[in-house]
Protein backbone atom coordinates (compact mmCIF):
# COMPACT_ATOMS: atom_id res chain seq x y z
CA UNK A 1 0.00 0.00 0.00
CA UNK A 2 2.99 2.49 0.34
CA UNK A 3 5.20 1.73 -2.41
CA UNK A 4 5.78 5.03 -3.36
CA UNK A 5 3.97 6.97 -0.89
CA UNK A 6 7.12 9.18 0.28
CA UNK A 7 6.57 11.40 -2.89
CA UNK A 8 2.23 11.89 -2.22
CA UNK A 9 1.39 15.14 -0.88
CA UNK A 10 -1.40 14.30 1.73
CA UNK A 11 -4.50 16.40 2.10
CA UNK A 12 -7.10 15.78 5.66
CA UNK A 13 -8.90 14.15 2.82
CA UNK A 14 -6.40 11.35 1.67
CA UNK A 15 -5.43 11.32 5.50
CA UNK A 16 -8.84 10.49 6.41
CA UNK A 17 -9.83 7.87 3.38
CA UNK A 18 -6.11 6.09 4.77
CA UNK A 19 -7.28 5.62 7.61
CA UNK A 20 -10.34 4.79 6.96
CA UNK A 21 -8.68 1.65 4.93
CA UNK A 22 -6.05 1.02 7.73
CA UNK A 23 -8.97 0.13 10.15
CA UNK A 24 -11.06 -1.53 7.37
CA UNK A 25 -8.32 -3.97 6.57
CA UNK A 26 -7.31 -4.55 10.43
CA UNK A 27 -11.57 -5.25 11.14
CA UNK A 28 -10.66 -8.20 8.88
CA UNK A 29 -7.84 -9.49 10.19
CA UNK A 30 -9.05 -9.25 13.58
CA UNK A 31 -12.72 -10.44 12.60
CA UNK A 32 -15.68 -9.78 14.97
CA UNK A 33 -15.85 -10.02 18.54
CA UNK A 34 -18.72 -12.44 20.07
CA UNK A 35 -20.50 -11.01 23.22
CA UNK A 36 -23.68 -12.30 25.15
CA UNK A 37 -23.86 -14.72 22.35
CA UNK A 38 -24.10 -11.56 19.51
CA UNK A 39 -21.42 -11.12 16.63
CA UNK A 40 -20.17 -7.37 16.18
CA UNK A 41 -17.48 -5.86 14.62
CA UNK A 42 -14.40 -4.21 16.75
CA UNK A 43 -14.47 -0.31 17.54
CA UNK A 44 -11.75 1.45 16.73
CA UNK A 45 -10.68 1.81 20.41
CA UNK A 46 -10.36 -1.39 20.42
CA UNK A 47 -8.11 -1.89 17.23
CA UNK A 48 -5.70 0.36 18.36
CA UNK A 49 -5.34 -1.86 21.60
CA UNK A 50 -4.73 -4.84 19.74
CA UNK A 51 -2.87 -3.15 16.97
CA UNK A 52 0.33 -1.64 18.94
CA UNK A 53 1.86 -0.16 15.77
CA UNK A 54 1.80 2.76 13.55
CA UNK A 55 -0.88 3.71 11.62
CA UNK A 56 -0.89 4.26 7.97
CA UNK A 57 -0.92 7.85 8.23
CA UNK A 58 2.31 7.96 10.52
CA UNK A 59 4.04 5.14 8.52
CA UNK A 60 3.72 7.14 5.35
CA UNK A 61 5.17 10.39 6.96
CA UNK A 62 8.32 8.86 8.54
CA UNK A 63 9.15 7.56 4.91
CA UNK A 64 8.57 10.98 3.28
CA UNK A 65 11.30 11.99 6.32
CA UNK A 66 13.58 9.45 4.86
CA UNK A 67 12.98 10.39 1.39
CA UNK A 68 13.24 14.11 1.85
CA UNK A 69 17.29 12.90 3.51
CA UNK A 70 18.21 10.95 0.61
CA UNK A 71 17.05 13.69 -1.73
CA UNK A 72 18.99 16.39 -0.37
CA UNK A 73 22.07 14.56 -0.03
CA UNK A 74 21.73 13.72 -3.82
CA UNK A 75 24.80 14.92 -5.99
CA UNK A 76 23.30 18.13 -8.05
CA UNK A 77 23.75 16.44 -11.26
CA UNK A 78 20.96 13.77 -10.28
CA UNK A 79 17.75 14.44 -12.28
CA UNK A 80 15.45 13.79 -9.23
CA UNK A 81 17.50 16.24 -7.33
CA UNK A 82 16.61 19.56 -9.87
CA UNK A 83 13.22 18.65 -9.85
CA UNK A 84 13.46 18.43 -6.11
CA UNK A 85 15.15 22.16 -5.95
CA UNK A 86 13.88 23.41 -9.39
CA UNK A 87 11.36 26.42 -10.08
CA UNK A 88 8.74 26.16 -12.79
CA UNK A 89 8.52 29.20 -14.81
CA UNK A 90 4.55 30.82 -15.53
CA UNK A 91 2.11 31.26 -13.97
CA UNK A 92 -0.09 29.70 -11.47
CA UNK A 93 -4.01 29.22 -12.25
CA UNK A 94 -6.17 31.13 -10.22
CA UNK A 95 -7.77 29.91 -7.13
CA UNK A 96 -6.19 28.39 -3.94
CA UNK A 97 -2.74 27.52 -4.35
CA UNK A 98 -2.56 23.50 -4.36
CA UNK A 99 0.00 21.93 -1.61
CA UNK A 100 3.04 20.92 -2.76
CA UNK A 101 5.22 18.49 -0.83
CA UNK A 102 7.56 20.49 0.25
CA UNK A 103 5.25 22.35 2.36
CA UNK A 104 3.66 19.53 3.57
CA UNK A 105 6.69 17.48 5.01
CA UNK A 106 7.56 21.27 6.71
CA UNK A 107 4.67 21.24 8.09
CA UNK A 108 5.78 17.96 9.88
CA UNK A 109 8.95 18.66 10.59
CA UNK A 110 7.55 21.59 12.37
CA UNK A 111 5.38 19.79 13.96
CA UNK A 112 8.25 17.53 15.73
CA UNK A 113 9.93 20.88 16.74
CA UNK A 114 12.76 20.54 14.13
CA UNK A 115 14.42 23.61 13.03
CA UNK A 116 17.11 24.37 10.11
CA UNK A 117 16.52 20.70 8.74
CA UNK A 118 18.11 21.52 5.69
CA UNK A 119 21.84 21.79 7.55
CA UNK A 120 20.48 18.70 9.73
CA UNK A 121 20.00 16.89 6.85
CA UNK A 122 23.36 16.73 5.18
CA UNK A 123 24.77 14.41 8.34
CA UNK A 124 23.79 11.34 7.81
CA UNK A 125 24.14 9.82 11.53
CA UNK A 126 22.28 13.48 12.61
CA UNK A 127 19.51 12.62 10.12
CA UNK A 128 19.36 9.03 11.60
CA UNK A 129 19.01 9.79 14.99
CA UNK A 130 16.49 12.83 14.14
CA UNK A 131 14.26 10.46 12.07
CA UNK A 132 14.51 7.53 15.22
CA UNK A 133 13.73 10.06 17.29
CA UNK A 134 10.42 10.98 14.87
CA UNK A 135 10.01 7.36 15.16
CA UNK A 136 9.30 6.94 18.79
CA UNK A 137 7.52 10.37 19.18
CA UNK A 138 5.01 9.42 16.35
CA UNK A 139 4.72 5.53 17.69
CA UNK A 140 1.16 4.40 17.98
CA UNK A 141 -0.88 4.20 21.32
Amino acid sequence: MTYGAETWTLTSKTEKMLMTWDRKILRKIYGPTKENGQWRIKTNEELRTKYKSQDIVTVINIQRLEWLGHVSRMNETRSVKNIFEGKLEGRRGRGWPRLRWINDVEDNLRKLGLKQWRMKVLNREEWASILREAKAKLKGP
